[in-house]
């Protein structure tokens, strides 16, 4: 097997610590079995492995192939990186004999070393290959999508996932551009977004929605966390907690209304012969939403878009409850 070289980059774990208090890692707890379903460069499996027993169990997944070369060095006997989606957590959890967890943590988005790394094409601060690619084995790159994809599909993939008004500009744009050469750096897509966009939020790229919209297209990160939710969910135990970080309003949106699905119940007709016991019960209580500090923001600045999301999975005849907004 081929011996793949990590590169160098700086990663700060955004709500280290809160996410890891939030899987409540306490008395009995401690022996149970875990699932970190975004590796990245292991700051929370890291943490998560120094508060668990020695007979517990913690089960990473991650797609990029430097955070899979990441998690091999941990040497954990506890520990198992699986290669793929989070998405797939129910059949890879049942190919290693788990049905239920007792916590699951999600920390959404790209890390630092993938954005800062030019040879992954994440960000257009420094030029590189247009790839995009969480994992470099499967599917098509940045580049070759951009090559032959319509101007109409560019333009909703745009403005429905960057949530870009300037969308319709931006895709003729690329389609007049590719006319001329092929679009195969960061650099020559940022200058073509940058040429489309006329105005901007002072101190925001122009080509910040952009990327970010192709990135999610690309990687099918709104697709995985639909399917990833889901079967979450099935495997969480009761009483298991499952505590999500996202970095944009799409991710937000779509954890809140989940979360909010399983824990908001709605009642039938009070004046309904109905029995207390056969009225609808909630299958989730929310137990908090949380952003980073301010300490934390000063000394990670891409910390500041985090929101995580915080529930846990109710036996079936639970009582109603309050929660996080």
């Amino acid at each position: 097997m081929t011996q793949l070289t990590v590169p160098e980059f700086q990663h700060r774990t955004v709500l280290l610590d809160e996410a890891v208090d939030a899987l409540d890692l306490t008395g009995d707890r401690a022996h149970g079995v875990y699932v970190d379903g975004t590796f990245g460069r292991g700051g929370h499996s890291r943490l998560i492995l120094s508060r668990l027993a020695s007979d517990a169990r913690l089960i990473g997944f991650d797609k990029d192939l430097q955070a899979i070369a990441t998690a091999e060095q941990i040497g954990d006997p506890r520990f198992e990186i699986v290669h793929d989606s989070f998405a797939t957590m129910t059949a890879s959890l049942a190919e290693r004999g788990v049905r239920q967890v007792d916590g699951i943590l999600l920390d959404l988005g790209i890390s630092s070393p993938q954005v800062d790394d030019a040879a992954r094409g994440f960000s257009f601060r420094n030029d590189g290959p247009l790839d995009m690619r969480m994992d470099t084995t499967r599917g098509i790159s940045a580049a070759e999508w951009l090559a032959v994809e319509t101007e109409q599909n560019l333009e909703k993939v745009i403005r429905d996932y960057g949530e870009e008004r300037f969308a319709f500009q931006i895709a003729k744009a690329i389609v007049a551009g590719r006319a001329v050469q092929p679009i195969s750096s960061t650099r020559q897509l940022a200058g073509i977004v940058a040429g489309a966009v006329k105005t901007r939020e002072k101190g925001k790229d122009p080509a910040t929605r952009t990327f970010q919209a192709i990135r999610i297209f690309i990687n099918k990160e709104l697709e995985d966390l639909e399917i990833g939710l889901n079967q979450a969910y099935a495997c969480l135990a009761p009483g298991a907690r499952m505590a999500v970080i996202s970095f944009h309003s799409l991710e937000d949106r779509m954890v809140k209304r989940f979360f909010a699905s399983k824990a908001n119940v709605e009642q039938p007709d009070r004046r309904l012969p109905i029995r207390a016991v056969d009225l609808p019960q909630p299958e989730m209580k929310l137990i908090s939403k949380m952003k980073p500090s301010d300490a934390e923001i000063e000394g990670n600045p891409r910390s500041r878009s985090a929101v995580m999301r915080v529930a846990q999975r109710l036996p079936l005849a639970a009582p109603a409850n309050g929660g996080a907004r």
